[in-house]
């Protein structure tokens, strides 16, 4: 039965949507982008292209937008690459980004009581595991997370990699979704 997989793409566009709605004024790659610098700071553009899955002219015109903005900062360059990082404004902006994801989201679990939250919560660690199939994979698609709670050891993506990085084709147990890092 495809109905499913039906519901699940109404699902992922209603989220795709709402998290859209959240990033009010930016676009999905000045979120990635300062999301990931406000988390990992020093981070090259080629580093950040390469985490926000676009192309390195892509990246390069975003960062001016935001450098242009005040958000982001160059730092002294490493030989070629030159290290970028958040201003005080792009750390507000960025927590402030992080502030509207995390509400919109948690507005659609709203709907779950305690326990359909914990099995729908399972159930995602299990297909985020699932579809996992390497550490950039990870870092791509946890562009936009909060790293800050979503600890490596309760990362299903991020244990998931660790586990393909160990050389395990399958994961071995439930809790082999929670035991390891981006």
């Amino acid at each position: 039965m495809m109905l499913d997989a039906n519901k699940l793409g109404a699902f992922g566009l209603l989220v795709n949507d709402r998290m859209q709605d959240a990033l009010a004024d930016l676009s999905p790659s000045a979120a990635a982008l300062l999301s990931m610098l406000y988390f990992k700071p020093g981070l090259t553009g080629s580093e950040l292209a390469t985490i926000a899955g676009v192309a390195q002219p892509t990246a390069v015109r975003v960062l001016e937008g935001l450098v242009r903005h005040g958000f982001v900062e160059r730092l002294m360059q490493q030989g070629r690459a030159t290290p970028l990082r958040l201003t005080d404004e792009g750390r507000a902006r960025a927590q402030a980004l992080q502030a509207a994801r995390l509400g919109t989201l948690a507005g659609l679990l709203d709907v779950l009581s305690a326990g359909d939250r914990a099995q729908f919560e399972m159930l995602m660690d299990k297909m985020l595991a699932g579809a996992t199939t390497s550490r950039a994979f990870a870092r791509t698609t946890c562009r936009l997370c909060e790293h800050d709670l979503c600890s490596p050891e309760l990362c299903p993506i991020g244990c998931r990699a660790t586990e393909l990085e160990r050389g395990a084709d399958n994961p071995t147990s439930k809790e082999s979704y929670h035991a390891g890092s981006l």
